[in-house]
């Protein structure tokens, strides 16, 4: 049977979830209005002036949203490019401030956007990346990040907010106070101040996100996990974290990021964040709700374990995401098995679709391989409904059942 033909249930929201009614009506409003939709934000025309205008206010509300100043938001492409932007411009301002070997520190629990931007750096820009510790719960080792940033040439701590695949949220604002304990400086005008960063993207909209609270000097968020169309994100930076940026071109945003920006996608993402800020605190209970009834359902099957699991500690979590993990399973049949049952889920991060590899996260939460191949991630949003799960719980014993023969026929055929 096609899968065409399969009603579909969506649970992928941790990927990318739909476009909010709101959102699309604006950006069609934006489209079919000829100034809005055509006219350069730097253009010194009456048209460009207004398109510039409306960039701004798009500025304004975003950073109202994130309770941030509108000179601290950079628009992106999206949140890869606000994390790259970050950690290559950190790298190459320390360098021309004479750091022989900027350092970026990260957790290995990472989105690729910062482990591959890290190593790029540390590969072909003289710098070093240092990968500190965590617990089996995924939450950062406060005691590794504290020797990691001790000493000269740290030029950037890169820590997420809440992982992309676990759902796992750290203590950020403590963590910030250990970078600024061990490195013995708390403004950035000191010796030896070491920036931190947090992604944010997985976070935003989904738990409580307070830049200035945590006392972070740049934060990413993205559009396209709230409601607005892939393509638009933000790097928060402060006014005085000096980035160098890695190409030329007009460096329309601050210096830092060149391209003329997407007026109408500014507008979006400013209208997205607004909306989810405002209906997280609702939202949360009813996606808590659903977490728990999938956590409950999947692991009453044999060999379905929570990554997570209730009641073993006390771990801060996003309320959207519930992620297992599967004794003697193939993951890809598992997948394609719930694919043809019409279910939309993944077994971790979108962004390594299609490679079959175990997960960094689970390894680096101390799981061994098997284990941290053999992952599902179901993620909800606001269109997530009761009846979503009951399919999704009705599916998984003939996929697992499917995930298990591919299993022994591997293991056979070996």
């Amino acid at each position: 049977m096609s899968t065409s033909a399969v009603p579909r249930t969506y649970l992928d929201h941790a990927a990318t979830t739909p476009v909010r009614p709101e959102v699309a009506a604006q950006v069609a409003a934006d489209l079919h209005d000829g100034l809005g939709g055509w006219a350069n934000p730097a253009a010194q025309h009456a048209s460009g002036r207004r398109v510039g205008a409306m960039l701004s206010r798009a500025r304004a509300r975003l950073a109202a949203a994130l309770d941030v100043d509108p000179h601290e938001v950079l628009f992106t492409s999206g949140g890869t490019e606000a994390d790259a932007l970050v950690i290559t411009g950190r790298t190459l301002a320390a360098r021309a401030a004479g750091v022989s070997t900027p350092r970026v520190v990260t957790s290995p629990l990472e989105h690729p956007a910062v482990l591959d931007s890290a190593r790029t750096a540390a590969a072909h820009l003289g710098g070093e990346h240092v990968e500190v510790g965590a617990d089996e719960a995924g939450l950062v080792d406060p005691e590794s990040l504290r020797e990691a940033v001790a000493g000269p040439g740290t030029a950037l701590v890169s820590i997420m907010a809440a992982n992309n695949e676990t759902g796992v949220v750290q203590d950020m604002a403590g963590l910030v106070e250990v970078v600024r304990e061990s490195s013995g400086a708390r403004r950035p005008a000191d010796s030896g101040y070491v920036p931190v960063h947090s992604d944010a993207v997985a976070a935003l909209g989904k738990t409580p996100v307070d830049f200035r609270a945590w006392g972070l000097d740049a934060m990413t968020v993205t559009g396209h996990k709230l409601g607005a169309p892939i393509g638009i994100g933000a790097l928060v930076a402060k006014r005085d974290l000096m980035l160098v940026t890695p190409t030329g071109g007009g460096r329309q945003e601050r210096g830092v990021r060149s391209g003329s920006q997407d007026v109408i996608g500014a507008r979006a993402l400013a209208l997205a964040v607004e909306l989810a800020v405002a209906e997280r605190a609702e939202e949360s209970g009813r996606l808590e709700a659903l977490r728990r009834r999938v956590l409950e359902g999947a692991t009453a099957l044999p060999g379905v374990h929570a990554t997570l699991p209730e009641g073993s500690r006390s771990v801060a979590h996003v309320p959207s995401t519930a992620h297992l993990w599967f004794e003697d399973g193939d993951t890809e049949a598992l997948l394609m098995a719930l694919d043809m049952a019409g279910i939309d889920v993944s077994a971790g991060s979108a962004c390594h679709a299609g490679v079959t590899q175990p997960s960094h996260v689970l390894l680096s939460m101390g799981f061994d391989e098997g284990p941290a191949r053999a992952t599902l991630r179901c993620s909800m949003g606001r269109g997530t409904s009761a009846d979503d799960v009951e399919r999704l719980l009705a599916a998984l014993p003939a996929a697992l059942e499917s995930a298990r023969r591919a299993y022994s026929a591997g293991r056979a055929g070996r």
